[in-house]
């Protein structure tokens, strides 16, 4: 499959048609947006705006969140339309992440990372006290709270067991390094996240040793391709395992409420 139509496969089921667990899916002429169940951060994840609309389109949606009480994210690829989609949500006042990489894999080639040893030090999390762990990893390395992110791991892995595996890497009873994979419905694509390890464990392999027990996951459940949105420290060791770079994303995070909420 051509790159061109890989992007077009993605776009359809990870954009357009995906459906998360604990939201509920809205769509309006110019998007597509995720309301959490949970009173949670919603997400926009793909829209149909153009020069003329884009504006009032965004304001539209600030005042929908705003109604509920809740931010949102709203994620922009590289080749979505305007050209100037991110600097339009920067001006109504949105905080634009760094840039990260779309980056896909065909698991269906003979990959190095399909045949590696399983590391018998990579071990399963699948509790509430193990999510917890990994959390607490997780804020140490980007020094910010990511307790609803825990909340949301936690019961998705209590309501459907087989969407979400996690992985982690102790030394003695301390978590080390952690990363997950989510097999998404009725899709082709599995996809990555996580992948942190504390600063002293780096350069002994964790990173490549938790991406080859989630590869053999993917495989095993008859997934075709993984992906996985790259930090640029990422990126390297993720190219060097055989994936390769579809586009760029931004998530765009909406404005602190106004204060009457």
């Amino acid at each position: 499959m051509d790159k061109q139509d890989l992007l077009l496969l993605f776009d359809k089921e990870l954009r357009k048609n995906l459906h998360t667990p604990g939201y509920r899916r809205e769509e309006t002429e110019h998007v597509i947006r995720h309301v959490s169940l949970h009173g949670e951060r919603g997400f926009i994840i793909a829209s149909y705006v153009n020069e003329e609309n884009a504006s009032e389109a965004i304001q539209e949606e600030l005042n929908y969140f705003n109604r509920l009480g809740v931010g949102f994210e709203w994620k922009v690829y590289s080749y979505d339309k305007p050209n100037d989609l991110k600097v339009l949500l920067e001006q109504a006042g949105f905080t634009i992440e760094p840039r990260e990489s779309l980056m896909v894999m065909d698991i269906n080639d003979t990959h190095t990372l399909l045949q590696r040893e399983e590391k018998n030090y990579v071990k399963e999390i699948v509790d509430e006290k193990g999510i917890r762990e990994m959390i607490s990893l997780i804020d140490i390395i980007w020094e910010e709270s990511h307790e609803e992110l825990g909340n949301r791991l936690w019961r998705d892995k209590q309501n459907d067991p087989d969407s979400l595996y996690l992985y982690g890497i102790y030394d003695d009873d301390r978590l080390v390094s952690a990363a997950w994979i989510y097999f998404e419905k009725n899709s082709s694509f599995a996809s990555l996240w996580g992948g942190s390890t504390l600063p002293e464990y780096r350069g002994k392999g964790f990173y490549t040793s938790l991406l080859s027990v989630r590869a053999n996951k993917a495989k095993e459940k008859g997934y075709q391709f993984l992906t996985v949105d790259a930090s640029p420290m990422s990126k390297p060791i993720l190219e060097k395992h055989g994936f390769y770079c579809l586009a760029y994303s931004y998530g765009c995070q909406s404005p602190e409420l106004s204060s009457n909420h």
